[in-house]
């Protein structure tokens, strides 16, 4: 599964790499995005242009009753995405690009939960696979718009830190899977496989743990142990 994730780099590379509008306002940096909070993602519409959106990761399907459905789907499982009522419709007619930097999983140790951080040894962004809902409750003018990440087997670069993993989509895919016009989920079904290039997997900062907890310390074993020793001054 994906349960936390981060995405800081600039607002220069988000255009470079994922052909987004140069004058879309800019992506906070954030290192420990958590399920029911915002993230930036990547819709494509019938003319061929990608447009940044802030969606509430958590998919609330149209016929939900309430918005804590949300925190139930948070990943959609690659394998039964044409067969689950909560995806289907939406891996048919709403894609998205989910940015991240990074994503974390958590590995047993006798101390306690380690985090691994899992990135690009290059520090490319990468896209996560991403369905999108919109959801609206009774008497609000507003809808919600909400999303999952699509998760798959572990390449084999990351299959000793956990048995799933998020879909990264290689850049050759982005138009075939933001386009809104394209229905043809038996094609699409060759895209959400395990990734085959480079991971890097690395212990960091336990302090992600929290997922109050921000700032590039969390992945920074540099910046952490320097703001230790400030501490102790």
């Amino acid at each position: 599964m994906c349960g936390r994730f981060a995405f800081y780099s600039p607002h220069e590379s988000v255009v470079r790499i994922f052909g987004v509008d140069p004058d879309a306002p800019p992506i906070e940096a954030r290192y420990n995005i958590a399920p029911t909070q915002y993230v930036a993602a990547v819709r494509g519409d019938v003319v061929g242009l990608r447009r940044i959106a802030m969606l509430y990761w958590g998919l609330v399907p149209w016929w939900a009753r309430d918005r804590s459905m949300g925190a139930r789907m948070i990943n959609a499982r690659a394998e039964t995405l044409k067969e689950k009522p909560a995806f289907r419709d939406a891996y048919r007619e709403r894609r998205c690009l989910i940015l991240a930097d990074g994503y974390y999983e958590w590995q047993k140790r006798p101390d306690g939960k380690q985090p691994i951080y899992i990135h690009r040894p290059d520090g490319e962004p990468f896209a996560m696979a991403g369905l999108w809902e919109r959801w609206r409750a009774r008497g609000e003018p507003a809808p919600l718009e909400s999303c999952a990440i699509v998760t798959t087997s572990p390449a084999a670069t990351v299959a000793h830190v956990h048995d799933r993993m998020p879909v990264i989509l290689p850049p050759s895919a982005y138009t075939e899977w933001l386009d809104p016009a394209n229905e043809n989920t038996d094609a699409l079904d060759r895209l959400v496989v395990p990734f085959e290039g480079e991971l890097e997997a690395r212990p960091v900062s336990r302090r992600v743990n929290n997922a109050r907890n921000e700032g590039a310390e969390l992945i920074d074993r540099e910046v952490e142990q320097k703001k230790a020793v400030d501490r102790r001054l």
